[in-house]
């Protein structure tokens, strides 16, 4: 990804609940919808037993404005009463990055 530095990064990491019924598409739904967001820059995203899913935005006003968007304000209850056994959250200012790729 290039984005202009520093920009934000949000770290969630999660352990799923035994009930996870209809989080697939609801976890798909609020990807489309992160990427329509005003400072949105990108994601990534992997689950094992535990997830791991890294959004970058622009600014720090920019995940506020997410945190508190109606449709994932939905999703972040459903996830604490239905999806999750726990979750951490992490926000992170990214001043420097590099890559490899062969």
């Amino acid at each position: 990804m290039n984005k202009n530095l520093p920009y934000y990064a949000v770290i969630f990491t999660s352990k799923h609940s035994e009930n996870t019924k209809d989080y697939s598409e609801m976890a798909d739904k609020m990807e489309l919808l992160a990427k329509q967001q005003e400072g949105f820059l990108g994601m990534d995203s992997v689950r094992n037993d535990i997830g791991i899913t890294i959004s970058y935005w622009t600014s720090l006003d920019a995940i506020k404005n997410w945190k508190q968007q109606t449709d994932h304000l939905e999703a972040q209850l459903k996830g604490k009463t239905e999806w999750y056994s726990w979750y951490d959250v992490k926000i992170c200012k990214v001043e420097r990055e590099y890559s490899f790729n062969s």
